[in-house]
């Protein structure tokens, strides 16, 4: 009886029609990586690191494998997965805060984010972990919907200055124990707000560069640095999950694991089988690792190869929690992303998402579409020229020479199917040119359209 009164609970939540009492909603807690790479989990086919907490909830939930970040790079990543928006509708042209942008620009405290959706709803909320959305008390996670924030302003190669709120921790800055410290923050937030829903966002900067082990983890795994850093993070979520066990809150909480983009390309990560990195709109840029786990109301030990992107988190997450997110939206920015919770829990209804526009770290102007399986380079040279290009194996690098070799003085375009090439090698664009015309067709109307409901950057500095 006990069972089936859960499942009953969960089907009131995935339709979203029936109101469920407040007390009862699930709780979320949407947990990011930072420059995590697709192969960098055991469950997603990494030979050496070791994830066995992060493996299990794959097992016990979906593990998506057609699943893209919001950007190629933090900021706009982190502004596309808060706000549901491709991230040049909130003002962004190039680059992170710090890098090609001022660190005295963030997004504008106009752009409704899930963390503002979700507190509407008396959802207590809070952040634990790496912002980098803006650095002032106009930008900061406290104007976005934030109930309580420990964080760190940018990245972690950026800063040395931890936040509590508005107020600066005393403690010193030591770069190996922010996957702790952001833990213990995270934890002493579910305790607290135990009887009533929340949601809650870690943003951990493992594994972004430096990459420096916890003390008690440096050495334990067999593929360094790196591998320590990735398996103290597993370890980290593990934490998470006995609170929840502990509280009587497993069942009644979605779990959604992902990362920020691709990896950095002069560290160890992998992105295989693709090519490309971090400032790259090739997959291995683009395409991350995605798990999420809700025992009854995620169907468990399935793969889902469907496309799906962090804007798509926004609204899916909302239906799941029986939100209204469309009553709170004024277009600013507009939602790009769609309801894919169907698809998330497993059941068999059409996929509504065919199409995405992806963009390297270094310009507003979209990069490619992909649609289906075929994905179109709008200028070949992106696919075979540029930041984090020469990232894959070394037959897959070794193989783009042949790409390069046709690269001319005109502008053309580069056609892949992703099915057969995921490695974005065999350019099909003069081989398929009714394939090539028909993802140009479908492409314009979508880049014509960016130009509305845009929200420009804004100044951090307090008035």
């Amino acid at each position: 009886m006990k069972h089936f009164l859960r499942f009953l609970l969960s089907i009131v939540f995935l339709i979203g029609h029936l109101p469920a009492e407040e007390a009862l909603r699930p709780n979320v807690i949407l947990i990011m990586a930072d420059d995590l790479g697709y192969r960098d989990l055991g469950c997603y086919g990494h030979e050496k690191i070791r994830t066995p907490v992060l493996d299990k909830l794959a097992a016990g939930g979906v593990r998506l494998t057609n699943f893209h970040s919001g950007a190629t790079v933090c900021t706009p990543s982190r502004m596309a997965l808060m706000t549901g928006a491709y991230p040049v509708r909130l003002g962004w042209t190039q680059g992170v805060i710090g890098h090609l942008i001022p660190n005295d620009l963030g997004m504008s405290p106009e752009a409704l984010t899930i963390a503002e959706i979700f507190r509407s709803e008396q959802y207590a909320t809070a952040i634990s972990g790496k912002w980098h959305i803006g650095s002032g008390p106009a930008t900061g996670p406290l104007a976005q919907g934030f109930d309580e924030a420990f964080h760190i302003k940018l990245s972690n190669n950026q800063t040395k200055q931890v936040w509590q709120g508005d107020t600066l921790d005393p403690r010193p800055f030591d770069n190996r124990l922010l996957t702790q410290r952001f833990t213990e923050s995270a934890i002493r937030f579910i305790r607290a707000k135990s009887q009533q829903p929340f949601f809650l966002y870690l943003p951990y900067t493992a594994p972004h560069f430096p990459v420096q082990a916890h003390p008690q983890w440096a050495g334990r795994s067999s593929f360094g640095a790196y591998g320590d850093v990735v398996e103290e993070m597993d370890f980290r979520i593990g934490e998470i999950i006995q609170v929840l066990e502990e509280l009587k809150l497993r069942e009644r909480t979605i779990l959604v694991f992902t990362s920020d983009n691709g990896p950095q390309a002069d560290q160890p990560a992998r992105a295989t089988p693709f090519r490309g990195a971090k400032w790259s709109a090739l997959e291995g840029g683009t395409r991350v690792p995605c798990i999420v786990h809700w025992p009854g109301g995620v169907s468990a030990g399935r793969v889902s190869d469907q496309l799906i992107a962090a804007i798509d988190l926004l609204p899916s997450l909302s239906r799941a929690c029986g939100i209204d997110w469309r009553s709170k939206s004024k277009n600013q920015p507009k939602i790009d992303g769609m309801d894919v919770w169907e698809t998330i829990a497993g059941q068999k209804t059409e996929h509504p998402r065919r199409s995405l526009l992806h963009w390297q770290g270094k310009s507003p102007v979209p990069q490619a579409i992909t649609h289906d399986s075929w994905k179109l380079f709008f200028n070949a040279r992106d696919a075979f020229e540029g930041p984090g290009i020469d990232f894959g194996t070394p037959e897959q690098v070794a193989a783009t020479t042949n790409g390069r070799k046709t690269l001319g003085a005109e502008n053309r375009a580069a056609l892949f199917h992703l099915t057969d090439d995921p490695g974005e090698i065999i350019d099909r664009s003069t081989k398929d040119p009714e394939q090539t015309k028909k993802m140009l067709d479908l492409s314009e109307p979508l880049k014509a359209e960016l130009s509305t409901g845009k929200l420009p950057f804004v100044s951090s500095k307090p008035e």
